[in-house]
This record gives C-alpha cells, sequence and structure tokens, in this order.
C-alpha cells in the first residue's frame, strides 16, 4: 500500500484519516426520492459507524455538491468534469445523501497498494526504435515532445535518471496529494511540491522513482558495462505523489488533475517547448485481489474523459497470479474503452529474449470471460531502474547497482512486478504520439495490439473482437518498431 514517513504528525494525522474514512451506510430511510445505488464495496459494509469518506457521483458537480452539503457532509474535493463529490460524514449523513435530488451513485473510498514485489527495452524493440526510427519532429524516437504522467510514490528528481541533454531534470512537475488533510478543501487535494529536492522521501520509497526510470529514465552505463534506461529518455516527467493515501480518493484526485490540467500541464504561460501536454498516465496500484470492473465508478469515469480529451491510462494488472479460474485483473483496466489499456508482465530472462514465459505473480483475467483479460504484455521481472537505498522500496531491490558518476553509489536496482511492466507501455506510449502526434488512444492502442508479438508461452491466443489474445498474456509482447513504423515512423 502506499504510504509516508510516520515522522512527520501531519502525515500520522493524514494516514490514521485514510486508515478510518472507508465510507459505510446503512438502509436509508423512506423517502420520496428513490436511494442512490452504491458501489459493491460500500454495500459490504453497511453496518459500520463513525466519520466516512464517500464519492458522491450526480447529474452535475452543483447538484452533487449541494445533496453532500445538504445532507450535512463536509465536500473535501470536486471531480467537476464527471460530475463527483469526495465528501465527509457520519453513518446518518451518507445514508441521507443517498435520497437526495441529483445524486446518481454512492462510492466506497477504496483501499488500494503499489503492485511491486520486493531492461526490458531490448525485448520491447523499443531500443531498437530509439536508435533507429524517428518521430515527427525530427528527432530520434525517444518520446521527445510528450510528457507522461506518474501516480505513484513520488520521484527524486535529481536522479541522473531524469536528467535532460541540457543537464537539467526533465521533471518538469512535482505534485503531492493531500486528499484526507482538512487544510486540502478547496485545492483540489493536489498541491505543487514541484520545488521540493525529493518526493519520494515520505512515500512508499523508491516506487515511484523507479517506475518513472522504466518509462522514460535516461540511457546510463552502469558500472560494469550495463547499459539501462527507460522507453522514453526524452519525454516530460509529471509526478503525483499519492503516496500517504491508501484509498481511491488521492489516486481519483491525481487522475483528476490531470483531466484537468493535460493541455499545459505546467500552466498556461510554459510553452509546450518546455513542458509538453500529457498524452498517457501510469498507473501501478489497485486493490489486492483484483476485483470486478465497476463502469459506475470515479476512477472509470475520469479514465474515459481522458481518452475522449487525447490521453491514454495504463493500468498495470496486479500480481496475484491465478490460472484463469477466476478473475484477478485490476478492476479499472478492464475498461472497454479506446485508450485504457491493461498490462501483464512478461519475463525476458533478463537476455532481452522475445521468447520468455509469462511472470507467474502477473494476474489473470477468468478464461471464460474475455473482458477481464490484459491487453497486452511487457517486461516486468527483474527490471533494473533508477532507485536509491535509502529509500525502502529500493533497499529491498535484489542487485543494487552503481550509477555512472563517482558519487552514484547504489543508484539503481532490480525490483519486480506488473508495477515494472506498466511504465514500459506508458514510455512506449509517448514514443508512438511522438511518432503520430494526431494519434487517437484508440489508434494507439490498437496499433499496440496489431502488431503484439506473440509469444507463445502460457495459454493459447483466441480470437476477441478482431484480436489475438489471451487469458493471461492478452495480444502477446509489445513491439515498438512495429507499431511505430505502422504509424508511420521511419
Amino acid at each position: 500500500m502506499f504510504g509516508r514517513s510516520l515522522r512527520d504528525p501531519r502525515l500520522r494525522a493524514c494516514l490514521a484519516a485514510a486508515v478510518l474514512t472507508i465510507p459505510l451506510v446503512a438502509a436509508a430511510p423512506a423517502t420520496a426520492n428513490p436511494l442512490a445505488p452504491v458501489s459493491d464495496s460500500l454495500a459490504r459494509l453497511l453496518t459500520a459507524v463513525g466519520q466516512h469518506t464517500v464519492l458522491v457521483h450526480g447529474t452535475s458537480a452543483t447538484a452533487a455538491d449541494a445533496a453532500a452539503r445538504a445532507a450535512g457532509m463536509t465536500p473535501v474535493t470536486t471531480f467537476r468534469k464527471i460530475g463527483v463529490v469526495v465528501a465527509k460524514g457520519s453513518v446518518t449523513q451518507v445514508q441521507a445523501v443517498r435520497a437526495k435530488s441529483g445524486v446518481t451513485y454512492v462510492e466506497a473510498n477504496d483501499p488500494i497498494r503499489l503492485f511491486a514485489n520486493s531492461s526490458g527495452t531490448v525485448a520491447t524493440t523499443s531500443l531498437q526504435a530509439q536508435k533507429t526510427l524517428t518521430g515527427a519532429n525530427g528527432r530520434k524516437l525517444d518520446g521527445s515532445g510528450v510528457s507522461v504522467a506518474i501516480i505513484d510514490s513520488g520521484i527524486d528528481p535529481t536522479h541522473p535518471a531524469f536528467k535532460g541533454d541540457d543537464g537539467k531534470t526533465r521533471v518538469v512537475r512535482s505534485l503531492k496529494g493531500v486528499c484526507l488533510d482538512e487544510s486540502s478543501v478547496g485545492t483540489g487535494c493536489i498541491v505543487d511540491t514541484t520545488d521540493a529536492i525529493d518526493t519520494d522521501l515520505l512515500a512508499v520509497g523508491g516506487h515511484g522513482t523507479h517506475v518513472s526510470g522504466i518509462a522514460a529514465g535516461k540511457a546510463y552505463t552502469l558500472s560494469g558495462g550495463k547499459v539501462v534506461g527507460g522507453s522514453a529518455p526524452g519525454a516530460k516527467i509529471v509526478s503525483i505523489s499519492v503516496g500517504a493515501v491508501i484509498v481511491i480518493v488521492g489516486a481519483d484526485a491525481a487522475l483528476n488533475w490531470v483531466l484537468e490540467n493535460h493541455k499545459a500541464p505546467c500552466g498556461a504561460g510554459v510553452p509546450a517547448s518546455t513542458c509538453p501536454p500529457i498524452k498517457a498516465i501510469n498507473n501501478s496500484y489497485g486493490p489486492s485481489g483484483g476485483g470486478k470492473f465497476d463502469a459506475n465508478s470515479a476512477t472509470v469515469k475520469l479514465q474515459r474523459q481522458l481518452a475522449a480529451e487525447g490521453v491514454m491510462t495504463v493500468w498495470a494488472n496486479g500480481n496475484d497470479g491465478g490460472n484463469g479460474s477466476e478473475n484477478l485483473s485490476n478492476p479499472p483496466g478492464q475498461d472497454p474503452t479506446p485508450g485504457v489499456v491493461s498490462v501483464a508482465s512478461y519475463n525476458d530472462q533478463g537476455t532481452g529474449t522475445r521468447s520468455g514465459t509469462v511472470s507467474d505473480y502477473s494476474s489473470r483475467g477468468a478464461q471464460a470471460d474475455p473482458s477481464t483479460w490484459p491487453d497486452i504484455s511487457a517486461p516486468g521481472e527483474n527490471i533494473i531502474s533508477a532507485c536509491r537505498l535509502y529509500l525502502p522500496i529500493c533497499a529491498t531491490g535484489l542487485t543494487p547497482v552503481n550509477g555512472p558518476g563517482l558519487l552514484d553509489l547504489g543508484t539503481y536496482n532490480v525490483i519486480s512486478g506488473t508495477s515494472m511492466a506498466a511504465p514500459q507501455i506508458t514510455g512506449i506510449i509517448a514514443q508512438l504520439f511522438q511518432a503520430k502526434p494526431t494519434a487517437t488512444p484508440a489508434e494507439i492502442e490498437d496499433v499496440l495490439k496489431r502488431t503484439a508479438f506473440k509469444y507463445t508461452d502460457g495459454s493459447g491466443y483466441q480470437t476477441v473482437n478482431g484480436y489475438s489474445t489471451s487469458f493471461d498474456k492478452g495480444t502477446g509482447l509489445v513491439d515498438v518498431v512495429a507499431a511505430a513504423t505502422a504509424l508511420g515512423a521511419h
């Protein structure tokens, strides 16, 4: 799960609030208005008491806000474009809001966790694409001209992996979610920490830095001669740390921030040449054990609106393994909306092979239900990327490696998980948008699936909705050269 250091009293209070604010409701009294439906997780918790945080969905944001206030609840933040208000209140107040005019759905503030266990650019052909192809901007196919958003535990912007050709950091925005802090009301739950030295220090330290390095880390030759780097070393990075929020409201607030700011993530006055539009969002988190897809959730409403506005949402499919007898896939990744992509973990055996295996831990969908299957595979096992040994996740890595400088001791490490597979795809999407800036999210997802390499380990492929796919690995291993070439890169 996400977490922060407990040495900060404010963060201790925030974490305590996170643990205690799982929203619950009991049966509402008779009313002239029908009761709004609730999420499955909320329905399972109908008998608890105390103060709770819920997501109130309305016919509009104004209607949801008015309903929450009329029920005596305290609004925390608003997701304006999808008509959702996050609010706190008692069981009685949560009961009451369901009966208010304009309320369409009430959702639980569910717990989430990171999909990592304590380099794939070769197997994906991303490195080959960087060396041999150029984008529409005339530059090598490295994701330049695109920003990627990483919703995770934060980032160390001073890490050598994130330096640009000019020596400056490519982390153009660094933000932090504070959705469960009472002082956050009116701020959208997201505060600017761009000037902070390291937003990953107070979180599940290292996870966000490692993930960001996989998506957009600069190529470096490590001690021993090994070359590592991300899929899009030319892309700019927007980091949104939700490290202290172990519930979905914090992650949704981050998605909502991207929805409202993706066209100009550094502000209207900053040129796109300095801070390009965000075209892909990485999400390496989700509930434990997968679960049923909820089309009414705020997460799904946000990612569908993002797709409509040209931004893709990438999900790690989960680390719960399985054999196809049940659905263990990350729920929001099951969204059939073009532009929402779920990623299974592939094991390239540490050699860049394209005939490896599906990772044992990679979550499988239900074999009998293709709607639960992942979309595509990318390397997620034993991935070396940016880290700092003093950060908790990095300290548990398998093989700390020194970076290129004399002082860069232990700045890279090996970690596994679908958390590591998803950012491979996020960076690759930046490469593909560089290849064809006018492409739609639907077009990018289609070309990823059509050109995927059909590695044979695991379940056989079946034709579903025009794609050859499987319940364990989706359409196969991503192939950047094939996808970029199909989009016109040369």
